[in-house]
């Protein structure tokens, strides 16, 4: 268990702690303990942390896309669209009530869609086309035809059509171009649309289109019913032949057999075998009743009288007689057999009982001659309807072949009837101009360019810029591998988050080094930031940083701690020189060790120059006391520069005699930092970690791949280092990862500055 901090206003500057004082809180390790307020975050707020982030991506595709949308819509060739609209109602097709030979194949039930579809496959059809074209002469106008040759003759020909046929498709194919051809949804009404860059073109053309559709249409009626009245012309004079020979042969065969009235309807026969069909029909039904209630009434059953007479002296007798058993049956129960009430009912419910058998008796003999009289009656009635039925086949017989010459004459004498009128209507009907399609509106010559709409263009590219701008960025954030703040750490490694370094960020908000470097563009900084400038954002989170290491375990602070980090140019140097200094200036001794014996950079950044170090002391070349220099700007800080690079690090660091400095440093100095090489690159670290009391991690943010911070601290821990936590440098506050630290960055700073026009306001009163 581990103890973690709360940092407090502290109102007392110049002690070295900063504007907080500390109050220790045992924390689990698992938390972070440099942290201001942080919550668990909103999804949403996710979403925009990584819009804020890659802002300038957004930005720059936004601005890209927009642009190119603006300048193709500007260079984009202005186009007029005229349009016309006919309304296209159910065709009469009964006008000469020649339906059936007009489409043989055509339901009763006219089919609108059907029909509205083959208006539209014809409106788009080449014949029109080609039509619209010779009538306009458009192979032959340059504006339509554009960069394609004009033709030298007037006119599309039809002879010429075969002789060219590129030419033609040619033709076609502007023409479809910009012609557009739909229905307005849930209406009768077809709009005709042609768009063209010459407005007065593209009129004429719309018009022509349905003129020429309309002329067609009648065109084809005309000849449709010319046709039919031709045709009705040739089958009359035929008809009226075969009408006078069928009523020639019907008059011949009445007269040779003698047929009068042998209509059906009045024919007595017929009429008399009908009946006599029915009657016998009834007397079935009523025989097949009554010798039901005869065979029931045969039974016996009691109940089987009552429902053939339950209205007759039956069911009354049989009410007396029930009414009399209850009676008897009481009385016998109450006062014996023999007393004399009981022997009156008993007499009563005999007499009783032989009624019924009378009444029962006669009731059977009633059915029983029912029953025989409707037999008998079907038997009658079945003799004299065969008897008809005999007559009637022989009348039959004789007018059957009467039948087919009366329907033969009949079908010719009422087809030729027909024939006759719809040739009159057909004769008429070819002299009219009737049409279902009706002209709604007539194309004008449009004022406004239809293409391109500049507005819809415009936001369109807007809304693509703006998602595809959206879209690359979380592209990006997916494929950034880098660890941009505290949170993913936690989701990285189990190690806790010890605090977070700002970068530090010049005038013109260029990248600038927090230790005594330079980055090429910026001026030196004197020393480490915490002592060049205590006053700043980068120096107060390394107070928080010392904080977090003094409270990092229960009793006394670590003594001997190991700074490394995963892969190089990530800080780690920088953190070990800051971190020693802000320790000392908490009073006690630090003793900053560069054991980074390939790449040192300790002494450049605090500006020593000696030629003995740690390498010397360990080979033995020098004594510790020698190359240890003490920091002349801050007395309690010690520095034990790395010396000239071994050709055997690894070898010097593992040895017994590192092993025995660190135990001698633990007893003079309060706090050992030591700055190794990454862990990853070498096995310097590794080795000298399990000698330190704690070890720090380094990530740089943005830069620190996430595998390789996992892989350093499994690799730490499976030696059973004892590792404090991860330190997060080069964090950016106003950035969206740093959108929540950035408020206590801010309070610091005012604290400073507050403080520091405190002092000035009392030097000025003294």
């Amino acid at each position: 268990m581990d103890s973690g901090i709360i940092l407090q206003p502290n109102r007392t500057p110049g002690n070295g702690q900063g504007p907080f004082e500390i109050a220790e809180t045992p924390v689990s390790q698992n938390h972070s303990t440099y942290s201001y307020g942080l919550a668990e975050q909103h999804p949403l707020l996710g979403y925009w942390r990584v819009l804020r982030k890659r802002r300038w991506t957004i930005v720059a595709t936004f601005a890209i896309v927009f642009v190119l949308a603006v300048i193709a819509t500007l260079h984009m060739t202005r186009l007029y669209q005229a349009t016309s609209r006919i309304a296209v109602y159910p065709e009469n097709s009964n006008v000469l009530g020649l339906k059936d030979l007009e489409n043989a194949t055509a339901s009763e039930d006219w089919d609108y869609n059907v029909s509205l579809e083959t208006q539209l496959s014809i409106l788009r059809s080449d014949e029109l086309a080609l039509k619209v074209i010779d009538t306009l002469h458009l192979d032959s106008n340059p504006s339509f035809m554009g960069s394609e040759t004009v033709s030298e003759g007037h006119g599309l020909k039809t002879a010429n059509l075969g002789r060219d046929p590129e030419r033609l498709a040619t033709m076609l194919g502007i023409f479809r171009r910009g012609l557009a051809v739909q229905v307005v949804p849930r209406t009768r009404v077809i709009e005709i649309s042609y768009m063209h860059h010459d407005p007065q073109l593209a009129a004429e053309i719309s018009n022509t289109l349905v003129k020429t559709f309309i002329e067609e249409n009648f065109r084809t009626k005309y000849e449709s019913t010319s046709q039919t009245a031709d045709w009705l012309s040739k089958e009359l004079s035929d008809l009226q032949l075969k009408v006078q020979t069928s009523e020639e042969k019907l008059v011949r065969y009445q007269k040779e057999h003698g047929i009068v009235g042998i209509d059906e309807k009045q024919n007595i026969v017929t009429a008399k075998l009908d009946a006599l069909n029915k009657e016998l029909t009834d007397a079935q039904t009523d025989r097949i009743q009554k010798e039901a209630n005869y065979r029931l009434a045969q039974s016996g059953d009691p109940s089987a009288f009552t429902k053939l007479d339950a209205d007759s002296l039956q069911g009354k007798l049989r009410a007396q007689e029930s009414d009399l058993q209850d009676q008897y049956a009481q009385a016998t129960t109450q006062f014996g057999s023999g007393y004399p009430k009981v022997a009156a009912l008993k007499n009563q419910l005999k007499q009783i009982q032989v009624s019924i058998e009378a009444e029962q008796k006669r009731l059977l003999s009633r059915v029983r001659d029912e029953y025989l009289a409707a037999v008998q009656r079907e038997q009658l009635l079945s003799g004299a309807f065969n008897q008809q039925k005999q007559e009637a086949n022989q009348l039959s017989e004789a007018a059957i072949e009467f039948t087919a010459l009366k329907r033969d004459a009949d079908t010719n004498r009422q087809l030729y009837q027909d024939l006759l009128q719809r040739l009159k209507e057909a004769s008429v009907t070819a002299g009219l101009r009737s049409s279902n399609i009706r002209v709604v509106d007539v194309a004008r010559i449009p004022i406004e360019p239809a293409k391109p709409n500049v507005p819809r263009n415009i936001a369109l590219g807007f809304l693509l810029g703006l998602a595809g701008g959206v879209g690359l960025a979380f592209l990006q954030e997916s494929l950034d591998t880098t660890i941009a703040n505290l949170e993913e750490l936690a989701t990285i490694t189990a190690l806790p988050a010890l605090g977070t370094i700002p970068l530090q960020l010049g005038a013109n908000g260029r990248r600038r080094l927090t230790a005594g470097v330079t980055d090429g563009e910026e001026q030196r900084v004197s020393g480490p930031i915490t002592y060049a400038r205590p006053k700043s954002e980068a120096a107060e989170s390394y107070r928080a940083l010392r904080t977090s290491i003094l409270l990092s375990s229960f009793g006394a602070p670590p003594k001997v701690i190991l700074v490394t980090s995963a892969l190089p140019q990530e800080g780690k140097t920088t953190v070990s020189t800051n971190s020693a200094m802000v320790l000392a200036q908490k009073g006690g001794r630090v003793l900053l060790v560069d054991a980074d014996l390939r790449r040192p950079g300790i002494g450049k950044a605090l500006g020593i120059k000696a030629t003995a170090g740690l390498s010397t002391v360990l080979s033995g070349v020098d004594k510790v006391e020698d190359a240890i220099a003490p920091f002349a700007q801050l007395p309690n800080l010690y520095v034990l520069p790395a010396g000239p690079i071994p050709p055997n690090p690894v070898e010097l660091l593992g040895s017994t005699v590192m092993k025995d400095y660190i135990a001698r440093w633990r007893n003079e100095y309060d706090h050992v930092i030591i700055d190794t090489p990454p862990c990853l690159s070498v096995t310097d670290s590794v080795v000298l970690s399990v000698e330190a009391d704690r070890v720090i991690l380094v990530a740089r943010s943005g830069q620190t791949p996430k595998a390789a911070l996992r892989r350093a601290s499994e690799l730490l821990v499976q030696v059973n280092a004892r590792v404090m936590g991860v330190v997060l440098n080069a964090f950016n506050l106003r950035s969206a990862d740093g959108y929540y630290y950035y408020y206590g960055s801010k309070y610091a700073s005012r604290y400073y500055q507050q403080s520091e026009e405190e002092q000035k306001q009392g030097a000025h009163a003294s």
